[in-house]
C-alpha cells in the first residue's frame, strides 16, 4: 500500500520493436512513468511530430493483444510480463495521410507495407502489382538490366500471397516507371493509391453473425466496416453508431439512420471467440470512434460497458483528437504568414529618424510627451487668500510641503477634492444629515451613537447621562429630539429581537418537517425499487420461455441472446440441480 522512495527510484527496461522487426530500440521508466512518456520518447527519436497517430502493442498474459493506455501507469499494464516487450505502430491512420509530414509519412508508409505483407489489405490483382512496383521502385531504385535479371521480386516478401502471376506484373511495371524518380514521389504515389482502398486502416478481427457465418470486423475513419472473403458486405459510418457496448462475447453498436425520410433504430451485434478479444475489440471502436468524431478531449467522458449483468468496464479517452490537430497545426501556419507579413512591412517602413528640437523648448516637448491618465483632474493653479494659505505651499502627490522661498508665481494652493473634507466644510455651515448617524445598544441598554464625523461615541441612558466634550457638528442638535429618536430604536430593537427568536422557531419546525419527508421518501424508494426488480425478472423469464411471436422481436435482441446464454441457461441448470429436478 505505502511504497518508498527506493521503489520510485527503480529503473524497468523494456524493448521496443519498430515497424522493421529487425529495428530494436531499448528503453527505460520509472513506476510512476505513464504510457504516454513512453510513446513520446520513441516518436523524438524517431523525429515524428505526429505524437497522437501513433501507440505501443504488446501481448498480455491471456496472449490477447492490447494497446498501451496513454493515461495509465506502464507498470499496471505490464503484470506478469517478462520480458516486456512492444511494438511501435500506426494506432490511428489519418483520411489525409499527405497531412503529415515527410517523417510521419514515411513511418505510415512502412506500416502500410507490413500491412500489405501480412494480408491486412485487401485488393485487386492489379492494385497488389502496382504497390509492389512502387515498393521495389523505393527499395531498389531504378530498373538495370544488368543488375535486376530473371525474377530478382522473388526474393522479397511483398504480399501474403505471392504467385508468380503476380511477380511478373510487379516487374513490368517496374520497367516502366520513370527512371530517377525521387523516393519522396514513389511513397506519396503509393499513399495515394491504398488511401483510397476500403481496408485502408483496418485491422480486422475475427467475428460470428447471428447466422453463425465467419467474417471480419474493421474499423478505421471513416467507421465500422464488415468483410466477407475480402469484400465488404456491411458499412456503418461514425455519424450512424449512437452506442457501442459489448456484453459477454457479444459486441453490440446501436445504429440511427434516415430510411425513406424516416429516422430509424437498428441494433447490430457479433460475437467473438473470448471475451477478453471482445473487450479489446470495444475498446478499439471506442478509441477509433472518439478520435475522429470528438472536437477536442476535454468532451471525452468516461464510457462504461459491459451490460447490466456483468462487471462492467470503464474507458476514458486520454490524449488530442484529429481535429486539435488539424486546428493546431493550421493556427501555426497563419501565425508564420503574420510572422512573415509583419516583418516585410517593418522592413519597408522603416526610415531613419533625425530628431532636431530647440533646446529651449525641450523640457516641454519631454513633459507633453509623457502619458497621463484619463481618470486624473486637470491641473489648476489657484490663489488662497483669507489666511487659508499663510506659507507658499506645493502640494505633490498628496503631500503639502512648504516654501518661504519659492515666489507665489511659480506655485498654488490645491483646493480639496475629498468627500470627507467637503462634509467637513458643510457641517460647519450647519447642513447635517441624521440618517448618517449610526445607533446601536450596548449591554447596559444604554443607546451609542456615532458620527462618521467624530470617532468618539455618546451615550444616553436613563443611568448615565454622558455628553461629549468634543465640539463636533452634533451641537446643534437639540438634546429632546435626540432623546425622542433614541426611544424609537429602544423600541425597533425589542420588536427585532422577538421577530428573530419566532423566526427561529419557524426554521426548527421546517427541518423538523424535511427530516419527516426525507424518512418517508426512503421508506416509499426502496419498496418501488423492489417491485421493479420483481417485474423485470418476471418480464425476462416470460420473454425467455414463452414462444410466441409476439415477443419474438424482443426474444432476438442481441442483448437478450447474450443475457440468456451467459446468465439465465446457467442459473436455471443450478437451481433446478438445487431442487433435484432434472432439465
Amino acid at each position: 500500500m505505502f511504497k518508498s522512495k527506493n521503489e520510485n527510484n527503480v529503473l524497468y527496461k523494456c524493448t521496443v520493436r519498430l515497424l522493421d522487426d529487425a529495428e530494436l530500440l531499448e528503453c527505460e521508466f520509472q513506476p510512476f512513468h505513464r504510457g504516454s512518456y513512453l510513446v513520446e520518447y520513441i516518436c523524438n527519436q524517431l523525429k515524428v511530430k505526429e505524437k497522437d497517430y501513433f501507440g505501443l502493442r504488446f501481448v498480455d498474459h491471456s496472449q490477447q493483444r492490447q494497446w498501451l493506455d496513454l493515461g495509465k501507469p506502464i507498470l499496471k499494464q505490464i503484470k506478469d510480463l517478462d520480458p516486456v516487450l512492444f511494438s511501435f505502430r500506426v494506432k490511428f491512420y489519418p483520411a489525409d495521410p499527405f497531412r503529415l509530414t515527410y517523417q510521419g509519412r514515411t513511418i505510415l508508409y512502412q506500416q502500410l507495407k507490413r500491412d500489405l505483407r501480412h494480408g491486412r489489405i485487401y485488393c485487386s490483382i492489379g492494385e497488389a502489382a502496382a504497390l509492389g512496383s512502387l515498393i521495389v521502385q523505393e527499395e531498389l531504385g531504378d530498373y538495370n538490366e544488368e543488375i535486376h535479371t530473371e525474377n530478382y521480386v522473388a526474393s522479397m516478401n511483398l504480399a501474403l500471397r505471392q504467385p508468380e502471376s503476380l511477380e511478373k506484373k510487379i516487374m513490368e511495371l517496374h520497367k516502366k516507371r520513370e527512371p530517377q524518380q525521387n523516393p519522396r514521389e514513389v511513397i506519396d504515389e503509393f499513399l495515394s493509391i491504398v488511401s483510397a482502398l476500403e481496408t485502408y486502416g483496418i485491422d480486422p478481427h475475427p467475428v460470428k453473425d447471428h447466422r453463425g457465418s465467419q467474417l471480419y470486423i474493421g474499423i478505421n475513419y471513416s467507421g465500422i466496416s464488415t468483410f466477407i472473403c475480402g469484400k465488404r458486405s456491411q458499412h456503418f459510418r461514425w455519424n450512424e453508431v449512437q452506442k457501442i457496448n459489448f456484453e459477454g462475447k457479444m459486441f453490440i453498436a446501436h445504429l440511427s439512420y434516415t430510411d425513406a425520410s424516416r429516422e430509424a433504430k437498428h441494433t447490430v451485434g457479433f460475437k467473438c471467440s473470448t471475451n477478453n478479444t471482445c473487450r479489446y475489440l470495444w475498446r478499439c471502436a471506442l478509441e477509433q470512434m472518439l478520435f475522429f468524431t470528438l472536437p477536442n478531449s476535454q468532451n471525452a467522458a468516461v464510457v462504461s460497458g459491459g451490460g447490466f449483468f456483468s462487471w462492467g468496464t470503464k474507458f476514458k479517452y486520454t490524449g488530442r483528437t484529429e481535429r486539435e490537430i488539424l486546428t493546431e497545426s493550421i493556427n501555426a501556419l497563419r501565425e508564420q504568414k503574420l510572422n512573415y507579413s509583419s516583418s516585410n512591412k517593418r522592413k519597408a517602413s522603416s526610415v531613419p529618424a533625425t530628431p532636431s528640437s530647440p533646446p529651449g523648448d525641450f523640457e516641454q516637448i519631454r513633459y507633453s510627451s509623457l502619458p497621463r491618465s484619463t481618470m486624473s483632474e486637470p491641473l489648476t493653479y489657484s490663489k488662497v487668500q483669507g489666511g487659508e494659505c499663510q506659507n507658499n505651499i506645493v502640494v505633490y502627490h498628496g503631500q503639502a510641503y512648504e516654501d518661504k522661498d519659492a515666489p507665489m508665481s511659480q506655485f498654488a494652493c490645491l483646493e480639496p477634492v475629498s468627500e470627507e473634507s467637503k462634509l467637513i466644510y458643510s457641517s460647519k455651515l450647519g447642513n447635517i444629515n441624521l440618517d448618517n448617524i449610526n445607533y446601536y445598544l450596548r449591554s447596559d441598554d444604554s443607546l451609542v451613537y456615532s458620527s462618521p464625523l467624530s470617532g468618539v461615541p455618546t451615550f444616553d441612558s436613563e443611568t448615565h447621562k454622558h455628553k461629549s466634550t468634543l465640539e463636533d457638528p452634533f451641537s446643534t442638535v437639540s438634546q429632546n429630539d435626540f432623546h425622542k429618536r433614541s426611544m424609537a430604536e429602544k423600541n425597533i430593537y425589542r420588536s427585532s429581537k422577538t421577530r428573530t427568536s419566532e423566526n427561529v422557531i419557524q426554521q426548527n419546525s421546517a427541518n423538523s418537517a424535511k427530516a419527516i419527508r426525507k424518512f418517508r421518501f426512503i421508506k416509499a424508494f426502496i419498496p418501488s425499487v423492489m417491485c421493479v426488480v420483481i417485474f423485470m425478472t418476471v418480464f425476462a423469464v416470460c420473454v425467455i420461455e414463452s414462444e410466441s411471436n409476439i415477443l419474438r422481436r424482443i426474444r432476438d435482441l442481441p442483448e437478450m441472446v447474450s443475457f440468456r446464454y451467459q446468465y439465465y441457461n446457467p442459473l436455471k441448470k443450478f437451481m433446478l440441480s438445487k431442487l433435484g429436478i432434472k432439465s
